[in-house]
């Protein structure tokens, strides 16, 4: 039976530079990877709720969301699609605290970012213009 799951993410800027948190090696489906934080929104759930709920579970931080970067899609197998709704965010604090889904966190600049995340996500972020947001420091 086909899924659909749909994900909210936010590229969280805190002093010029972007929070990176890296999937735990045992997490089923990008185990040991690095991205921003975020998750699948529940039932009912409003979209930056949802995103607001996932990145203070995630990360411990209490974020502003912004607009709406940009939307994507995959299959992370024949029968899983995943819709990936990726908001621009802020957060005034850097102190980050870890769920157990997450083992590491960095703070990187615009330069830095390309060396963790997968080229898939570094081209999303080229063509709809993140790397050209003011926010960067």
């Amino acid at each position: 039976m086909n899924k659909m799951v749909v994900v909210v993410k936010g590229i969280i800027f805190h002093n010029g530079k972007v929070l990176l948190v890296q999937r735990a090696k045992n997490e089923k489906i990008g185990g040991g990877t690095w991205e921003c934080a975020g998750g699948k929104i529940e039932f009912g759930e409003d979209l930056t709720t949802a995103l607001r709920r996932e990145i203070k579970e995630e990360a411990g931080l209490d974020v502003t969301v912004g607009k709406i970067l940009y939307a994507t899609t995959f299959k992370t197998d024949p029968t899983r699609q995943v819709v990936v709704i990726t908001y621009l965010c802020g957060s005034s604090d850097n102190f980050v605290t870890l769920s157990e889904e997450h083992t590491a966190y960095i703070w990187v600049s615009k330069e830095e970012i390309k060396g963790f995340l997968k080229s898939e996500i570094i081209k999303d972020f080229e063509k709809n213009h993140v790397f050209a947001l003011e926010d960067w420091g």
